[in-house]
């Protein structure tokens, strides 16, 4: 019988732990993505609330808040994302938020 901890019981460990570390929170938000929305969607808040600086949130949280059919949160949190990305100086993580905000408003252009 294998009693080796899944992830998911491991980051729950290390979260109880140390529940203010954004990088464990954010591997929470990201395990419950798929199985759990709306529970991945808790901890996307949370990065957002008490960690603002973390960059990798907003995308995510983003795309979450879409498949939660909640548009105008996801636009507020892409346009939040922009300035703290771009004020961090992590331009890759500004396009890629723009490339979702512009996709959320129907921006996009790509040719069909």
């Amino acid at each position: 019988m294998d009693t080796t901890p899944t992830r998911l019981q491991q980051l729950l460990t290390f979260y109880n732990e140390d529940p203010n570390d954004p990088f464990i929170i954010y591997a929470l938000a990201t395990e419950y993505r798929t199985t759990e929305p709306q529970r991945a969607m808790e901890y996307y808040q949370k990065l957002l609330d008490e960690h603002p600086d973390y960059v990798g949130t907003y995308y995510h949280a983003g795309k979450m808040l879409e498949h939660l059919q909640n548009p105008e949160e996801a636009e507020k949190v892409y346009r939040r994302g922009l300035q703290v990305s771009r004020k961090a100086g992590q331009m890759h993580a500004a396009s890629e938020i723009q490339q979702a905000l512009n996709s959320l408003l129907g921006l996009d252009y790509e040719d069909e």
